[in-house]
């Protein structure tokens, strides 16, 4: 791995430079194999149709809200007739506290019907399928594939987008553009696992608004790094 150079501060901000070699790569997500041991999704579901569900509702919304409303939703509803076969009212009111509700509930109700009528109720297992579905965009079917069918997927979110452009992988705010960068750097061996250690990363280290520079693992790696 070549030698890295520490960023120049100007105006109490740091210059941006991008890494440019997979040999750095491997080496971030080897120290955050030893920094998170066990990172996993961070919604809780039984199935793939749970989980598609979950992912739906967790646009614009944590995690934890979500695990808090899908505890008692799942008890409710256990397959796709049964989303459908309430009122669109009486969904958005159980889903409510994840915001943006009235659209969630709509493209829930549109993409269990579409399993009922084009996939026998079953979760199908490709990008192309998943996106055909309301509501799911490459992020939920990328998750759904990865996490249910351990086929080699990359999930941009919010924490992924964040991480890859401060740590220099990427420069741009566009998730498939990311996504897709990143395949070409990572190796497809390791596409699940990126998801969980930077998604955990973003949550306990690298956050939004105050990034934990001075504990980070990839701190001498880092071209955004703030210490």
């Amino acid at each position: 791995m070549g030698k890295i150079r520490k960023p120049k501060r100007k105006e109490g901000r740091v210059e941006e430079r991008k890494i440019d070699n997979g040999s750095v790569v491997q080496e971030i997500l080897n120290r955050f194999i030893i920094a998170y041991p066990g990172a996993k999704v961070g919604l809780d579901f039984a199935s793939p149709f749970e989980l598609l569900v979950a992912t739906i509702l967790s646009a614009q919304c944590t995690d934890d809200r979500v695990n808090i409303v899908t505890k008692k939703l799942f008890l409710k509803y256990k397959n796709p007739q049964d989303y459908i076969d309430v009122s669109q009212e009486e969904l958005e009111e159980d889903i409510r506290s994840t915001g943006f509700f009235r659209n969630k509930a709509r493209n829930i109700r549109g993409c269990c019907a579409e399993l009922i009528e084009r996939f026998n109720g079953e979760v199908p297992s490709s990008v192309e399928e998943l996106t055909s579905l309301p509501g799911v965009g490459r992020k939920t079917a990328n998750c759904v594939l990865s996490t249910c069918f351990n086929i080699a997927a990359i999930t941009v979110d919010t924490h992924v987008m964040r991480v890859s452009n401060r740590l220099g992988l990427v420069q741009t705010e566009d998730a498939e553009k990311v996504e897709y960068a990143l395949m070409d750097l990572v190796e497809k061996v390791s596409w699940n696992d990126l998801n969980h250690l930077f998604i955990t990363h973003g949550r306990r280290t690298c956050i939004a608004r105050k990034p934990k520079c001075a504990e980070c693992v990839v701190n001498d790696l880092c071209p955004s790094s703030l210490v």
